[in-house]
């Protein structure tokens, strides 16, 4: 057996059992109203502010979509500003590349030409030679001594592909700037192969950067195809650096949370790739930043929420303690009560102790009216033993007078009795109130009927009758019951019993109507049952019997004035 090392010999299982049956009974043991007060705040409150953890989540959610969207957009834009801006200048070079200086060979013209059409563009004209050496440079005045050119890269590219090539950034020497170019290939006929170079400081693209409305922390920033910085609108300073975020991987157009793996920071970031160039447009902020108005917002509903629960504890604190005062003066006046003295209605400031308090204050009245009352039903009681004693000698009597031997005497003796006991049972449940026909007729038949229903019909409007009257009743159904049972509807297969009752000008009329294929009997002398219908129901109750076989069964009508029969709180005319 496994034990618990801090109680040998008592098992784990038999242990949680303990802690489980503890925490029931815990849970079960009667706490103060103002535990279920706060309960019933805190059951209000929490499902109210999970509601708006929700709602706020999914209201981040939609707005963080929105941030997006806009964020996407605007690297499209500027992506398409780029764009423009580069095949503004290759377009440049496609027409420059046609002047006739050029094409004859007359650099120094051309020089002149060119210089004077890229004036105040923050464009420039180079032109190199086969070897990549600087023909000329509208930087410097014609004639300055140049040399190679700072990107032979590009330019090899441009020769080698025979289209335009667009460089990365890169340092110019003769500017003492950081620039990038746009190399086209120029092949004039029976020379060499040049090329034309139009060039321009990367800091000009800060312009075309500062020109789309960035807000709430976001940036954008220009990178080449390496992954340098080419314009940046956070610094001007990280030009020619590489981008702190590493976006040179993945598919053109990306957006992602990125890690800056020196500051372990985290950043959203859009980033949009042109095929153009193979420059990268991207649109990036602190996750930070983005995420803070969120953050804010649930600090806010952190805070409100303890707000709310602490007032919520107090008002049930106050509360709790402004109806328990209530609640013991009327536990006390419970107690006064339960000793049978007088309690007095006692106005509180809680209008449901004041009622309570009035309801002790009549109960203690009723009380002393129900115990008057108790009396009186004692002796009526004792009245009703004493007519129950005197229905049963009587019915000892006949029942000795109309039988041969003492076995049949007690069978049908203890008959009568049992019936006598259903009607009885009717009275005690239906009290004051009087007992329902069709209830009291239900049960005498009930163990004489056969089981298919059909054979059985009781048809008639709700009519209450007496204690006494029921009795009456009760014995005659019974004795009548037993008959179709022994000779009449229930003794023949086929055979079948009607009974309908109305109110016909104040007058309860019983129809008892038996149906059978052939009437077998038809009895002479009258018996028990007969006597008790005749005497009982006719003298008692003041009835016209009329009884009658038909040759296909027996019909009993009784006529029974309504007044004799009505309970004594029921004097009314009965419902029909």
């Amino acid at each position: 057996m496994t034990t618990d090392g801090n109680n040998p010999g008592v098992s784990a299982p038999e242990t949680k059992l303990s802690f489980g049956r503890r925490l029931r009974t815990s849970l079960a043991s009667p706490k103060p109203i103002g535990f279920y007060l706060f309960l019933l705040i805190a059951v209000t409150v929490i499902p109210a502010i999970a509601i708006a953890a929700v709602l706020l989540h999914r209201n981040d959610a939609a707005q963080r979509e929105v941030v997006q969207t806009l964020a996407e957009a605007m690297a499209d834009s500027i992506s398409e500003a780029v764009e423009r801006e580069l095949t503004g200048m290759t377009t440049a070079l496609r027409v420059l590349s046609t002047t006739p200086s050029l094409t004859s060979g007359n650099i120094e013209e051309f020089y002149s030409r060119a210089r004077t059409a890229l004036a105040e563009t923050g464009s420039y004209l180079i032109l190199l030679d086969e070897n990549l050496n600087q023909l000329m440079n509208t930087r410097v005045p014609y004639g300055t001594p140049l040399g190679r050119t700072s990107d032979p890269r590009s330019s090899r590219q441009a020769l080698e592909s025979r289209t335009a090539t667009i460089s990365g950034v890169f340092f110019g020497q003769t500017s003492q700037q950081w620039v990038f170019n746009v190399a086209m290939p120029l092949w004039p006929e029976d020379e060499p192969p040049r090329v034309l170079i139009m060039t321009r400081d990367a800091a000009s693209m800060a312009d075309t950067l500062s020109q789309s409305m960035l807000r709430g922390g976001w940036n954008a920033t220009l990178v080449d195809q390496n992954g340098i910085v080419i314009a940046s609108s956070f610094l001007s300073t990280d030009t020619g650096k590489p981008f702190f975020l590493d976006v040179t991987n993945g598919s053109s157009r990306q957006t992602a949370r990125l890690t800056d793996q020196m500051n372990e920071e985290s950043y959203i970031a859009i980033v949009d790739e042109s095929q153009f160039s193979g420059w990268r447009v991207v649109v990036w902020a602190p996750a930070a930043v983005v995420e803070e108005p969120t953050r804010r917002s649930l600090r806010f509903l952190f805070g409100g929420s303890l707000v709310v629960i602490a007032i919520g504890t107090l008002a049930a604190w106050y509360l709790g303690r402004q109806i328990a005062k209530p609640v013991r003066h009327l536990a006390q006046d419970a107690h006064r009560l339960g000793a049978g003295e007088t309690v007095d209605a006692t106005s509180y400031p809680v209008a449901e102790a004041t009622t309570v308090s009035a309801a002790l204050a009549e109960a203690a009245l009723d009380r002393k009216a129900a115990e008057n009352e108790i009396r009186l039903l004692m002796r009526e009681v004792a009245h009703r033993a004493k007519n129950q004693l005197t229905v049963v000698a009587s019915m000892a009597k006949q029942t000795a007078r109309t039988t041969q031997s003492v076995p049949a005497f007690l069978d049908s003796f203890q008959k009568r009795l049992y019936g006598l006991a259903r009607s009885t049972d009717l009275l005690i449940a239906g009290g004051a109130t009087g007992v329902e026909l069709r209830e009291l007729l239900l049960v005498q038949i009930e163990p004489f009927k056969p089981d298919d229903p059909t054979r059985l019909e009781l048809s008639g409007p709700s009519f209450r009758l007496d204690s006494q009257a029921a009795q009456t009743v009760g014995l005659a159904i019974h004795e009548l019951a037993t008959n179709a049972a022994k000779y009449g509807a229930f003794a023949a297969r086929n055979g079948r019993l009607a009974i309908t009752w109305r109110i016909e000008e104040k007058m309860l009329v019983i129809v008892w109507r038996e149906y059978l294929p052939a009437l077998r009997h038809r009895p002479g002398e009258s018996g028990f049952g007969t006597k008790i219908i005749e005497r009982m129901i006719g003298g008692t109750l003041e009835a016209q019997i009329s009884r009658k076989f038909h040759s296909d069964g027996l019909e009993c009508i009784f006529r029974i004035p309504a007044h004799r029969v009505l309970p004594n709180d029921g004097r009314n005319a009965p419902s029909v």
